[in-house]
């Protein structure tokens, strides 16, 4: 098989996914997209006619979020009308898929030149979500709803802890660290090589910073937040009565009783955002003077209980390291997303890791979890931090709804 490299990765920052007070919420979707396809373009010289694919990740597909965004934020960009477009869903997953994906088409022989991403504008979801509607994995497939209930993911964050035994102290000890290593790798600039500045169509900027992350954060006001999802488990979704919590007890019925311990704080945060990466062939990269800055590894998926939805990427994790013959002891920086701080909290402990190795400059409870853009972020992010520190191999995975977990392995070039 060929190499698949990734050349280039960019992202814009991450801004609060709420109308009237996020600094992007005002933007069209399309238009973040647009922002790192350029500039990927503009940093590479990329011949954008000979780009084969544009392989994108958006999570709720309506709306202004709907209709191929990556075939229409391509042309929007200014991109040849020979690079074709595809947009993709695997929730949570969808921006590490978007990659994998792409590499495999590269490794297959089938495609030279690719690009990888994603976008998700969690202020116009909200924004224009039905509120008399409880939200349903499902939607609405009782069918299915009988054989898997799916419940909402924060109760599931909730039972998982429960069964696990991780308490509050644990969850907020996490995201006390989240908001301290972000607090300190914005200081240091250790973003600024993948970041790009989102202009509004005015020429003036939108935003050129982070705009979630609370460096103010203490485990005083962590420990004083009220959890969240309790209300959540008492909500019913049906005409009997079956609430978020009853769907979990249909399958675990030993959880009488939920430890709600999530809330705000130690919980991914809503935000807009969008990220890029560029992956070219060997051969591809040589011919055309594109210099590699990692070599994708392996990659794989795994599922796992729906019910639970949030327990798939230590499998994954296990998965795509036997896929590349490397051992847990072998990857010198881990990113696991912080869709809930008991998934990295988990995660840590059930591989036994090193805690200097993971989420190194912070994660989702601190900087948010733009959900189809995360993975493709996380991507880019531990790139970076490779360089930055001179290691060898990176893994990334997050939860996906459904019960699943992409992951991959990438190599930085020396």
């Amino acid at each position: 098989m060929s190499d698949a490299y990734i050349i280039d990765a960019v992202r814009t920052p991450r801004g609060i996914g709420k109308v009237g007070k996020g600094s992007l919420a005002h933007l069209h979707p399309q238009h973040l997209a647009r922002t790192v396809l350029a500039a990927l373009a503009e940093r590479n010289n990329v011949k954008t006619d000979e780009v084969d694919d544009v392989i994108w990740g958006t999570s709720s597909q309506r709306g202004a979020q709907g209709g191929d965004m990556g075939r229409m934020a391509a042309l929007d960009a200014g991109y040849d009308i020979k690079a074709s477009g595809v947009t993709l869903d695997r929730f949570c997953g969808s921006g590490i898929t978007t990659v994998n994906l792409a590499s495999a088409q590269i490794m297959s022989g089938m495609e030279d030149l690719v690009i990888a991403g994603g976008t998700e504008m969690m202020s116009y979801t909200s924004a224009t979500a039905d509120p008399k509607t409880p939200p349903m994995m499902d939607a609405g497939n009782l069918h299915l709803r009988a054989l898997h209930p799916q419940s909402q993911q924060g109760v599931c964050a909730d039972a998982i802890a429960t069964l696990e035994g991780i308490d509050r102290k644990a969850v907020d000890e996490l995201a006390l660290m989240s908001q301290q290593r972000a607090a300190k790798a914005l200081e240091e600039g250790r973003f600024n090589k993948s970041l790009v500045t989102v202009y509004n169509d005015d020429g003036s900027v939108a935003l050129d910073h982070e705009e979630f992350p609370r460096p103010q954060t203490t485990m005083e006001g962590l420990t004083g937040l009220k959890a969240s999802f309790e209300v959540w488990a008492g909500i019913p979704v049906d005409a009997e009565g079956t609430t978020y919590g009853d769907l979990i007890r249909k399958k675990y019925p030993q959880l009488e009783k939920f430890n709600h311990i999530h809330h705000a704080g130690n919980s991914s945060g809503v935000v807009d955002g969008a990220a890029a990466i560029l992956l070219a062939s060997k051969q591809y990269a040589e011919k055309n003077g594109l210099k590699p800055r990692a070599r994708i590894v392996a990659t794989a998926n795994m599922g796992d209980c729906p019910t639970l939805m949030l327990n798939a990427p230590v499998p994954a994790a296990k998965k795509v390291l036997e896929k590349a013959g490397l051992k847990v002891e072998d990857i010198d920086l881990f990113e696991i997303n912080e869709a809930f701080a008991v998934v990295a909290e988990k995660f840590i402990r059930d591989l036994k890791l090193d805690r200097e190795k993971v989420n190194v400059n912070g994660g989702a409870c601190a900087l948010g979890h733009p959900i189809g853009a995360t993975g493709s972020i996380l991507i880019g992010t531990v790139l970076d931090e490779l360089e930055r520190q001179d290691k060898r191999y990176g893994l990334v995975t997050m939860c996906a709804a459904g019960g699943m977990a992409p992951a991959v392995i990438i190599e930085r070039m020396q």
